[in-house]
């Protein structure tokens, strides 16, 4: 179960859970963030080990050392935010702390449309005169 949410709040940066598991989550997070800083061939595989998604761990090893690099824990913050309604238990959001770190854009991909559309629209002029 730890390993699925682990997993999801990587992926998604912060999720909803009840409060026990959230603090329990904590300690998962923080020990795969360490694990990323150090970001060695050993320490990957570790994190390959408990992190069910691969391309999740790539972009957990990628951005590490940018967002967390600084500092020496604290990488989660808990957030209460009610009661649920069903049962009443103790709700919690659990997410990483940090700047996000922005993806790489490709800017060529683009461009090379823009090109395309360019010359469809000088074809199109060329045929209304």
């Amino acid at each position: 179960m730890f390993r699925n949410m682990v997993t999801s709040l990587f992926k998604h940066d912060r999720i909803k859970t009840t409060d026990p598991k959230a603090k329990e989550l904590r300690r998962w997070a923080d020990q795969l963030i360490t694990l990323a800083k150090r970001g060695d061939l050993h320490a990957r595989r570790q994190a390959m080990a408990i992190i069910r998604e691969k391309n999740v761990v790539h972009k957990l090893f990628d951005d590490a050392q940018q967002r967390f690099g600084s500092k020496a824990g604290g990488y989660t913050r808990l957030v209460k935010i009610g009661l649920r309604k069903g049962d009443a238990a103790t709700l919690t959001l659990v997410e990483l702390t940090g700047d996000p770190v922005e993806p790489k854009k490709e800017d060529k991909k683009p461009a090379k449309a823009e090109k395309k559309s360019e010359k469809v629209e000088k074809k199109a002029k060329k045929t209304e005169e």
